[in-house]
């Protein structure tokens, strides 16, 4: 397990966060950025309402921090197996691979998988 990673998230509920960020980023469903610098910004800030990050990002120390800061902040973070369909899901050039996403705002159609998802994350992050 990398340095990043606090928790496992099983694969039925990363399908879950698979479609949250592609109802947010590539139906545009709310706003979010893609990162990892971005996602350190949006979470040191607090305007980050989730981060998700992906397991398979090397060297793991790119991510090890943002754990530490969205528990200072109490933001919400869940992890994805693969940054490359991460980057997919959030509408992102094929092709293209992202450590991290920061979910910013999230439309009333995406509101009731993006509470699905943080109630995962309250439980796992236990």
């Amino acid at each position: 397990m990398s340095v990043h990673i606090a928790f496992e998230t099983p694969k039925d509920i990363q399908e879950q966060v698979y479609e949250l960020v592609k109802a947010i980023g590539k139906d545009g469903r709310g706003k979010i950025k893609k990162g990892a610098n971005e996602v350190t910004k949006a979470a040191e800030r607090g305007i980050a309402s989730m981060i998700v990050m992906a397991e398979n990002v090397n060297p793991g120390e790119l991510l090890a921090h943002v754990p530490m800061i969205c528990k200072e902040k109490g933001i919400p973070f869940i992890y994805v197996e693969d940054q490359g369909y991460l980057a997919d899901s959030a509408g992102m050039t094929a092709g293209t691979r992202t450590a991290a996403v920061a979910v910013l705002d999230v439309d009333k159609e995406a509101q009731d998988i993006f509470n699905e998802v943080k109630s995962h994350y309250e439980t796992l992050a236990k």
